[in-house]
């Protein structure tokens, strides 16, 4: 019979987490799995089940602990905690350089599905097409793990190794993302494409951050793209190639094919790796003309 555990206090939950590691299983022989807003690990158990596959696991619900919640300065940094939902995400005052953030939030789910899921969770989940993860790593998000062994910082883009795998141990567990500050003047667009406009996983997804110099140059730009590879990745030779040009129409001319050679998008039953690579391309030029104003915005499209 498995257990279900819900600790009040971080020293608690490591504990637990660091006997299990030790023991190699839960308290009576079941995987532990760290439970939050349980919006993946419920489905998939009911779908296992289903098919009457076993799915035995004992469960550490981290939604009461107090130092995994909230938003909070950290120096001239801004710490999430991990166990915040969706929903606090989007109803928070942030910086405009959180914009695509908030509405990558706004495509998780249904309202529902916002009002139980975690930040962290979508992190750890590590799941290719996760929306939380492009506007973050345009972000330069930092992840903040602990463990009775003691704490780390690890760069969002080197957390997630892959498909479901995460640089996690079985005794650790992610407290915060910290994201770095950025310029006032930093603004961020995310998009989205799917079979449908709401409630369906990413076929490709583009999160842009962009900073705008005084002469109306690009000072600085991030680009990410989700669903495109086996973990959602910067496009760095796209960022270069625009870095320091005029925020005019003519830039959409040089986001070319060439620059998204570096996904390696898979053929599956939503989408082709060349409709993939197309659409990515499609929602850069979307997102810049955006960051560009109406005008801008009619050429994107």
């Amino acid at each position: 019979m498995p257990i279900y555990l819900r600790p009040a206090s971080l020293k608690s939950a490591l504990s637990t987490l660091a006997q299990a590691a030790r023991a190699g299983k839960g308290h009576f022989g079941h995987p532990l799995t760290v439970l939050a807003g349980g919006t993946d690990i419920y489905p998939s158990r009911a779908g296992k089940q289903a098919w009457l596959e076993n799915f035995p696991r004992d469960f550490l619900d981290v939604t009461q602990i107090p130092e995994l919640k909230g938003i909070r300065p950290d120096g001239r940094a801004l710490s999430i905690g991990a166990a915040t939902s969706w929903t606090e995400i989007v109803a928070a005052r942030l910086p405009r350089a959180f914009d695509a953030l908030k509405q990558a939030a706004l495509q998780v789910g249904g309202l529902q599905i916002q009002n139980r899921g975690t930040l962290g969770g979508n992190i750890v989940n590590a799941s290719p097409a996760a929306d939380g993860v492009p506007p973050l790593l345009a972000l330069d998000a930092q992840v903040e793990i602990a463990s009775r062994r003691g704490q780390r910082r690890v760069p969002l883009a080197t957390f997630i190794r892959g498909n479901r795998q995460t640089d996690l141990a079985r005794d650790e567990l992610v407290v915060a993302i910290r994201v770095p500050p950025h310029r006032p003047t930093s603004r961020s667009f995310f998009l989205k494409l799917g079979s449908r406009s709401h409630l369906v996983i990413s076929i490709v997804s583009v999160a842009l951050m962009l900073d705008e110099a005084a002469d109306g140059s690009i000072a600085d730009i991030r680009i990410t793209v989700g669903a495109s590879s086996a973990v959602p990745m910067r496009l760095a030779a796209l960022e270069a190639e625009l870095r320091g040009e005029k925020l005019d129409p003519a830039l959409l001319e040089r986001v070319t094919p060439a620059l998204f050679s570096s996904l390696t998008p898979l053929d599956d039953v939503r989408a082709s790796a060349d409709y993939r690579r197309s659409a990515a391309r499609i929602l850069v030029r979307r997102a810049l003309g955006a960051c560009m104003g109406p005008p801008g915005e009619k050429v994107a499209a």
